[in-house]
Formats: C-alpha cells, structure tokens, sequence
C-alpha cells in the first residue's frame, strides 16, 4: 500500500521516486482518476526518474506510446480513454506489453478492466477541494 500527498507540482518528483521505490519488483500500473487528475503528469515524473529520453505525452490517439530509457529499456504508456472494445487489445498485442517485464503505464485501464493481469497494481489519482492530489495504490 502506497499513499502520498502531492500540494504543489514541485513535491511530484520526489513522490514518483517514492513510489518507485515502494513498488521495486511490480512493472503493470493502471491509473485510476477523473480527466485532470494529474495521471499524465504523474507518469511523467515516474518517467523522468526511470531516466527516460524520449518525450512523454498522453497516447490518446495512438493508444500507447513507447519511451527509451538511459538503460536500453523500453517503457510502455497506454492510453485506453478512446477505446471501443476490447477486441482493439488483442489487436494491438496487448499481451506482448503486459507480459514484457517492462514498466506499462495504463491510463483509463476502467474500460479494460477484464484483460487487466492479477498483478496490476491499481493507481487512485483523487484531485481535493484545494488542488491538493492524492495518490494511493493498492
């Protein structure tokens, strides 16, 4: 169980390693949160500490995006917020990301929920009255 409090974007660094750190060995992440919330930026943050060298950006269109890393490692970022069905997945070989090892990054994993593997570790993003975020993983 992960939770952190995120009051100004200067804080977001530091709460990514922190999750990083809290999560050593799980690479699925799916994150949960209102159009907003901060998922993107957030993922930003957990990219930039994994030393990633490409630019980061919300896949909408393209549904993923696929970032180097310093390492010679590949990072996948989904984007599932325009999906019609679940048949796009298999198209797209899905199974291939989930199952690399390689960090994957799920946004709006709400409309794949069945295809998620049991080891996805699930991402509340919470925006508060303040603009205060609210990050928590189970």
């Amino acid at each position: 169980m992960f939770k952190a409090e995120i009051n100004s974007l200067s804080e977001i660094n530091h709460v990514a390693e922190k999750f990083l750190e809290a999560h050593p060995a799980d690479r699925l992440f799916a994150f949960y949160g209102k159009m907003g919330s901060g998922k993107t930026t957030f993922i930003k943050a957990l990219c930039d500490k994994l030393q990633v060298i490409d630019y980061v950006t919300s896949p909408t269109f393209a549904l993923i995006n696929v970032y180097a890393t310093e390492h010679s490692n590949e990072i996948f970022h989904f984007d599932f917020y325009r999906i019609k069905s679940l048949d796009e997945l298999f198209d797209l070989g899905y199974e291939e990301y989930f199952f690399s090892d390689n960090y994957c990054f799920i946004e709006w994993p709400e409309l794949i929920e069945p295809l998620l593997p049991i080891n996805t570790v699930k991402i509340s993003i919470t925006e508060t009255v303040n603009g205060t975020r609210i990050i928590e993983a189970a």
